[in-house]
């Protein structure tokens, strides 16, 4: 049956088009349901047993949500309890449009079969299709396409010749309207909320529950805390108008009265709107994008330099504007004010899950409880939950369902328990789960695209591939290093020069554009490095056997060859699809042994020293040219083999070999980024680091300053050299000190299209152009530069996507996201085995050098670990600790002592378990000694893995 609808559209042009548009009805389109015998259904989804021990349904039942339930209750239909359910074609349509994440996490429930969900075609029934009537809105005409669906199940399985006597459809709503029509019809509807609390053998699912408006209501103070939010219509004219900026909504981690609000200008210039206090704040979070109103340049202040310390427990309303007043005064009385305004309404929120732990209130039998976020970005939440008893000392999940302007905290729901806090695999979770990494096990979807094994090259895979076997090939890496990317070959030619290759793991061979394990290699974007851990970004088959460039088995390749001089200048440069065979897996120290060996004379020694020799002259112009030398302390954990617990924490050596290798990826990214973008200047992905603002160097002058050092940032070039002259007498550490200060000032490096910016130079390598070509098995974006590389050489075939640059575009986007979110992710699991090995220590003493100041801290770096901490002071005295700002930069005076950057102090390093939810490295001062000064509980920062040279 064909129903079809015309009508005339006007085009830009100014013509007229016709449209018809045609609509398919079919009466073969399955119920689903095993009672059914009236419906020729090869398979059924649907159980005839339909039961739920339930008050107000005593009898087995079908679930039918309407929109809403899904949209505000999905962590309730995601609960195992929760089975049998009819989800409406109308409802799936109507979810993908309003909530994507939302419609995939119903998407991931309905592919579940052991939770029995049923997607029924409703919009293309004969039977239940309804067309909209005159007047009637979108909205009255899918509520009323899901009753005439409801009643159709009603009837159809009464109908059916089954033995399911009293099997009925429930259909749930919290919409009073569509409810009472419903009823009208004589169909069975339930809200929501009256369903899950008649489920009697499963009371811990009403915690589950979002709160309705009237649940928000009834929990909140008649007091008015925040001012009203703006409607959407005001907010896109003040912006339009220039009264109001939007931005994201950045909390600070260190005062919660605190944040920025950045908003982007043209071009890449944004500007920064410091917010203070809860009011202005007004119920911004995280993330969340704002309208923003700037206040008048007299009410301008500075970020306040106070760390307001969250000591895990509730406080009351007068307490927290005790605190506030007394921050904004520090804020106001301090140096360099900045535009500050006030969030005036919100655009857009970005709520999601939360994970932290459950502050149970101190009132007997109360169900209302203050839950605490991990991340101390995110404000407290208020929940409902009878399980108070059974969720203390366990990390759990929480989601925001609103925020009243009379209550203090957000009003939240209970999502899920993750485990103990404090146990290794729940904080791994935690740390998963909080930075957005995708760690799910890979779907049959995904897996059906491996190649079958056993797996070899046939003659079909050398059809546009070299024969490289024979070359002696060889990989250098870290020790347990099992997804090897990257191997190196260097040889001696006949006219005198050098043959060098690099080849590459040919990723882009198995993993084909648009398939299933491509778009989930897409969305993953990068391989998370964890202590002990690896999130691979392709699965295990490929990541640390097909595609590893193991030694002595034969590999696909994708091939970087150059011929040199003996000076390592370029005489010739091509690429190719390869086949090869690692003579040797290597690791750093292993090469570096050979290399030193006299006694050695092989082949492959003899490659290795002629490429080390090679790399040398590569590096010394590369910082000639003025790339940037900068220093971040890398931390290494010595795991325990049986309970995988840390038991040594120290820096990492790096050697000639780590250097060597490095050069030779930089060569690569660079020959190939020059080729790709010669071929497709439009679609090209790319990778650029912006040159910092001048305002980034502040404390890098300063502290270079303070100790008669001077510090030029003109240029790259003109950094690097001041950097390598910077020295102080009998202050060996020093240099480094600088160095790692530079690092801090630093931009972040990111993906970009080339056919949507103009700007590719690369500021800390001094290279015009750059991209990642050397790591396909780990990072998506080389996987992209090898499918353009390819197509360049005539390797391969292109594809739409390929020369799309505005999807190259969003697809950089999500690249720089996972990327900063692994770095996160990896730096929180430093953090974490950190804590395991001091755990066992007890209290260790060690020397350290001061970072920064603060207004009532300083912090401190202790090179033998690699670790960053903050030693708080809050002396009796009541002038209390004090900031002061000269010409030598920034300095604390605690009694009589003034602490500066760069001062050398030795501190007492300790576990401090006394918050579960947020347990700390404890810092405390032992030289210098100041008498009368109480030392607080501080927090630690390790440090993540040096930065590599973006190879």
């Amino acid at each position: 049956m064909l129903k079809s609808k015309t009508f005339v559209k006007k085009t830009r042009s100014g013509g007229v088009m016709k449209i018809v548009r045609e609509h398919y009805l079919r009466d073969d389109i399955w119920c689903g349901s095993e009672v059914c015998t009236e419906c020729k259904q090869e398979s059924t989804v649907l159980q005839r047993d339909a039961c739920l021990e339930s008050s107000l349904c005593s009898y087995p039942h079908y679930l039918v949500p309407d929109t809403n339930v899904v949209l505000h209750q999905i962590d309730v239909l995601e609960d195992p309890v929760i089975r049998n359910v009819i989800i409406l074609q109308t409802v799936l349509q109507e979810v993908r449009h309003r909530s994507a994440p939302v419609y995939k996490r119903l998407k991931d429930i309905i592919h579940e079969k052991e939770k029995h969900f049923y997607t029924f075609t409703n919009e293309h029934h004969r039977e239940t299709f309804i067309e909209r009537e005159p007047g009637e809105s979108a909205n009255d005409r899918n509520d009323r396409a899901i009753r005439v669906a409801t009643t159709w199940y009603c009837k159809h399985l009464k109908t059916s010749k089954s033995d399911a006597e009293g099997l009925k459809v429930v259909l749930l709503t919290n919409d009073t309207g569509n409810k009472q029509k419903a009823e009208e019809k004589g169909l069975l509807v339930l809200k929501c909320e009256e369903y899950i609390k008649s489920l009697i053998a499963n009371p811990e699912l009403v915690d589950r529950l979002a709160l309705s408006n009237d649940d928000k209501n009834d929990i909140t103070s008649s007091k008015v805390l925040f001012p009203e939010h703006l409607p959407l219509s005001r907010i896109q004219a003040g912006i339009k108008s220039g009264t109001f900026l939007q931005g994201t909504f950045r909390a600070s981690r260190d005062n919660y009265l605190e944040a920025s609000v950045f908003v982007q200008g043209e071009g890449e210039e944004s500007t920064e709107v410091l917010i203070q206090g809860l009011q202005n704040l007004n119920r911004a979070v995280y993330q969340d994008v704002v309208a923003v109103q700037l206040l008048p340049r007299n009410q301008w202040v500075a970020p306040s330099s106070v760390v307001l310390q969250d000591e895990g427990a509730a406080k009351d309303d007068e307490a927290e504007e005790e605190e506030e007043e007394k921050a904004l005064r520090i804020s106001a009385a301090e140096a360099a004010r900045k535009p500050t305004g006030k969030v005036v309404g919100i655009i857009k929120r970005s709520w999601r899950p939360f994970c932290g732990m459950l502050n149970a209130s101190q009132i007997k039998e109360s169900t209302r409880h203050l839950f605490t976020p991990a991340d101390r970005r995110i404000p407290r939440i208020r929940i409902e939950t009878r399980q108070a008893a059974t969720l203390a000392g366990q990390r759990i999940m929480v989601a925001i369902d609103g925020w009243p302007k009379h209550s203090r905290y957000p009003n939240g729901h209970f999502v899920r328990s993750l485990g103990s806090a404090g146990d290794k695999e729940t904080e791994q979770e935690v740390l998963l789960l909080e930075h957005d990494v995708p760690h799910q096990a890979f779907s049959q979807a995904v897996l059906s695209f491996l190649p079958k094994m056993p797996w070899g090259i046939t003659p079909e895979d050398m059809a546009k591939r070299e024969d490289l076997r024979h070359l002696t090939v060889c990989s250098v890496d870290p020790p347990g290093c099992t997804d090897i990317d990257d191997a190196l070959h260097c040889r001696e030619l006949d006219n005198g020069n050098l043959e060098v290759g690099v080849h590459i793991a040919d990723v882009s061979h198995f993993i084909r554009p648009g398939n299933a394990m491509d778009k989930e290699a897409a969305n993953r974007g990068t391989t998370v490095y964890l202590c002990g851990k690896r999130i691979d970004m392709v699965p295990e088959l490929l990541s640390s056997n097909l595609c590893s460039l193991r030694s002595n088995v034969e590999r696909l390749a994708f091939s970087c060859i150059w011929e040199m001089n003996q000076q390592a200048e370029i005489i010739k440069t091509r690429f190719t699809k390869s086949a090869i065979n690692s003579k040797a897996s290597l690791t750093y120290a292993e090469a570096q042994m050979r290399i030193d060996d006299t006694s050695k004379n092989d082949d492959i020694t003899k490659s290795l020293r002629g490429l080390n020799k090679l790399a040398k002259v590569l590096k010394r112009r590369r910082i000639e040219n003025g790339a940037l030398t900068l220093s971040s302390l890398e931390v290494r954990f010595h795991i325990d083999s049986e309970t995988h617990d840390p038991i040594d924490l120290q820096t990492k050596e790096l050697m000639e070999t780590n250097s060597m290798v490095e050069e030779f990826m930089l060569l690569a990214n660079i020959s190939v980024a020059q080729k790709i973008y010669d071929e497709f200047q439009d679609c090209a992905i790319l990778r650029k680091h912006p040159a910092p603002p001048p305002s980034n160097y502040d404390i890098l002058l300063k502290a270079a300053k303070s100790k008669e050092v001077e510090i030029h940032t003109d240029s790259a070039k003109a950094l690097a050299d001041s950097l390598d002259v910077a020295k102080v007498d009998g202050f060996p550490y020093f240099n480094t000190l600088l160095r790692i200060l530079a690092t801090r000032c630093m931009m972040q490096a990111v993906y970009f299209c080339s056919g949507m910016d103009s700007d590719f130079h690369h500021y800390g390598l001094a290279t015009p152009i750059y991209t990642h070509f050397t790591s396909p098995i780990r990072r998506y974006a080389d996987i992209i530069v090898h499918r353009l590389l390819a197509v360049a050489i005539g390797a391969d075939s292109t594809y739409p996507d390929l020369m799309d640059k505005h999807k190259q575009s969003a697809l950089s986007n999500n690249l720089n996201y996972r990327h900063k979110m692994s770095q996160y992710a990896q730096r929180a699991s430093v953090a974490f085995h950190t804590q395991l090995f001091f755990k066992s220590r007890g209290i260790l003493n060690e020397e350290g050098f001061v970072l920064f100041v603060r207004k009532n801290a300083i912090i401190v770096l202790i090179p033998k670990f690699g670790l960053e901490g903050t030693v708080f002071f809050d002396s009796k005295d009541k002038a209390g600790p004090n900031l002061v700002f000269d010409e030598e930069g920034p300095s604390l005076m605690v009694e009589q002592h003034t602490f500066h950057i760069f001062d050398r102090v030795k501190v007492t390093i300790s576990l401090d378990s006394s918050n579960i939810q947020h347990q700390k490295i404890r810092m405390a001062l032992i030289e210098p000694v100041i008498p009368g000064v109480s030392v607080p509980v501080p927090e630690v920062e390790p440090q993540a893995k040096k930065p590599k040279l973006d190879r």
